[in-house]
């Protein structure tokens, strides 16, 4: 899979409807995208009728029937073991919602590139004309031959929970809902250096969450289990806690495990005292609220394009200060998680990703900062080229330490 940055099939000659001026013609990122970002790229040469007898038949015939008589021989034999099927139905798009599988395209094809270019694994947009649970489990369990590895992306809540669930129950390669996982990997990473920078440990902290869909519910889980102290995670109508009686059964189990200082009422209210905020929901929280954190605070408001406290506000009351955007320091980017964690898991045939690849994925990023660790660089740049090796071969080992590699 190639990454054409300059698209050779580009044509601005295209009419728009109705004769208008075409929109790349005033929009660069129309004309990035007119033909798509990707392409099929052969690996090996069709020269001559030499090379096309093996590439093709009678020689892959040999190959086939081998395979057949010994199924495992595909991971050698063909690209299965370093291709990722990145898999939608357009419910969740970024932060545009509910769009359908023909608009999510852009953004898989977007994710496929950012496998490639940062990860050096190709991967395959594939948008689901369908929502149902059943239907999109049973689709990628019928694609799921063709591919090494499942990457859920821009999956509703919390129908995405069960899909991912019942995904890696049937399957015996990596199934990894990025909006989920990604996002806690790379959070968690952050605050590891945020809590180093202030002589703190994650056991010390109380954090409280902003969001309580799929990056929300993870997040918590996941800090939680590498540690944190306590954490509380709010959705529209406030606390996730135990004595609410409108919970979903996601929410009901989250309840469970979170809040252990039993916090009810509103996010604002939480924030008081708190370590840590992280913001997963969009909206806006008051300064009051920020001003209330304990000293030394963290926040990490990571809306996209406009964080729920702006970075100005943030820096007034905060020693560490993180968002999802480029154009400010501490960008909290899957980009810096899922590329490496699947290398790491391609790479030694993980039938799954655990707890520990992610824990180790985490740890490993948070390593790359080192001793230049500060308050405006608590996590790597995307683009820093020891990002991508130090997670893939965390992971790898991980995986063989728990058990889940298969060479």
């Amino acid at each position: 899979m190639a990454a054409e940055i300059v698209n050779p099939r580009s044509d601005s000659s295209t009419d728009q409807e109705g004769g208008a001026e075409p929109l790349d013609s005033f929009d660069p990122a129309f004309a990035l995208h007119r033909g798509g970002k990707m392409a099929v790229q052969a690996t090996v040469p069709v020269r001559d009728k030499d090379d096309l007898s093996l590439a093709y038949t009678p020689g892959v015939a040999k190959v086939c029937m081998a395979i057949a008589e010994k199924p495992e021989l595909v991971h050698d034999y063909t690209w299965k073991s370093s291709v990722v099927a990145v898999v939608t139905d357009g419910t969740a798009v970024l932060g545009l919602g509910d769009i359908g599988p023909e608009a999510s395209l852009p953004v898989m094809e977007g994710k496929a590139i950012l496998f490639k270019q940062f990860g050096g694994v190709d991967a395959v947009p594939i948008a689901l004309d369908c929502t149902g649970v059943d239907e999109i489990v049973e689709t990628v369990v019928r694609l799921a031959p063709s591919f090494g590895g499942v990457n859920l992306e821009d999956i509703s809540a919390p129908r995405c929970f069960e899909i991912e669930r019942r995904l890696q129950e049937r399957l015996d390669i990596p199934v990894f809902h990025d909006d989920q996982h990604g996002t806690a990997v790379v959070t968690l990473a952050a605050l590891r250096n945020a809590a180093r920078l202030t002589g703190r440990s994650l056991g010390q902290l109380r954090a409280v969450i902003s969001g309580a869909g799929a990056a929300g519910v993870a997040i918590a889980k996941f800090l939680l289990e590498a540690g944190l102290g306590d954490v509380a995670v709010a959705d529209r109508k406030g606390i996730v806690s135990t004595d609410r009686d409108d919970l979903t059964p996601v929410k009901r189990e989250l309840a469970a495990m979170t809040n252990k200082a039993g916090l009810s009422g509103s996010l604002e209210s939480a924030l008081a005292g708190a370590d840590v905020f992280i913001g997963v929901s969009g909206g806006t929280v008051p300064e009051p609220a920020v001003a209330s954190m304990a000293e030394g605070a963290f926040v990490f408001a990571m809306a996209n394009p406009n964080p729920e406290v702006h970075p100005d506000v943030a820096h007034k009351y905060a020693a560490v200060v993180a968002t999802g955007r480029s154009d400010y320091p501490n960008q909290i980017n899957n980009v810096l998680a899922f590329p490496g964690i699947f290398a790491g898991a391609l790479q030694v045939r993980a039938s799954r990703i655990t707890e520990g690849m992610k824990i180790a994925a985490a740890e490993a990023l948070a390593s790359v900062v080192g001793d230049d660790l500060a308050a405006d660089y608590v996590i790597p740049s995307p683009f820093d080229e020891r990002v991508a090796p130090a997670v893939t071969a965390a992971v790898a080992a991980a995986a063989r330490a728990e058990g889940v590699a298969r060479r």
